[in-house]
């Protein structure tokens, strides 16, 4: 698969079985955090997670949550080590945009993550904040997705920019 080709990319809401699935692919559990591996059981209950996959199964998956203030927050975009730099990242990003149901959209990001900064940033994010004090030596930059890309609060669904949809969410929204 490359960025040319991702028509056989399916990006659709994660069912709770397939918390094993994204275990798999996801670094941080395969590095043996068993915390990471709960919240990804947790996500995929609570309906929370988005999942890229194509014939080979899961690619990535992202999360939005509600808790940030009360706005939408990808609380986690991860992309299997093997799927990564071929557009899976901005394809879960599109998703939780045309999903989310509130004005504004945030996430964040460590300092040292460059990939995912530069991921943000080809994506049209903006970067609106700098927390220190959740890693130490490493602060938190926060993002917030600009608003022509969300769906209106009212919940209508209708995008004010882009006539041409980037992906089908079959069971979202």
């Amino acid at each position: 698969m490359d960025v040319e080709n991702l028509s056989g990319l399916q990006v659709d809401r994660a069912d709770p079985s397939d918390w094993a699935a994204l275990a798999k692919i996801d670094s941080v559990t395969a590095a043996g955090d068993h915390t990471r591996r709960d919240s990804i059981r947790r996500w995929c209950e609570q309906g929370v997670a988005l999942m890229a996959r194509d014939s080979s199964g899961p690619l990535g998956y992202s999360v939005l949550e509600y808790t940030f203030f009360e706005q939408g927050f990808v609380t986690m975009l991860m992309v299997a080590p093997s799927a990564r730099r071929r557009g899976v990242g901005a394809r879960l990003l599109t998703a939780v945009e045309s999903v989310c149901t509130t004005t504004k959209l945030f996430t964040s990001t460590n300092v040292s993550n460059h990939p995912m900064q530069q991921l943000l940033q080809r994506a049209g994010w903006h970067p609106v904040g700098l927390l220190h004090g959740l890693d130490e030596g490493d602060p938190e930059l926060f993002y917030l997705c600009p608003s022509t890309r969300l769906r209106d609060a009212t919940g209508t669904g209708g995008k004010t920019t882009r006539s041409v949809p980037v992906c089908e969410l079959p069971n979202v929204g």
